[in-house]
């Protein structure tokens, strides 16, 4: 399990709940509930560093603290 920062936010536009890893460029998922927002985005926490590593691109590591404040 990867220890990124994840922002989960509701999307009246798109009506599902937004998952942002801000750590990791372009790193989003949603879901219809805040749990599978969440869960989606470990998922794509997941395959974003695995494509990373696949291409030799550097992986960020994560910060351990809070990035943005509300």
């Amino acid at each position: 399990m990867y220890k990124y920062e994840v922002i989960i936010f509701w999307s009246d536009e798109d009506q599902v709940f937004v998952s942002d890893v801000p750590e990791l460029p372009g790193c989003v998922a949603h879901g219809n509930t805040y749990s599978d927002a969440l869960e989606n985005a470990e998922d794509a926490i997941q395959l974003w560093v695995e494509t990373a590593k696949e291409f030799g691109d550097p992986v960020p590591v994560p910060k351990g603290k809070r990035l943005q404040f509300a």
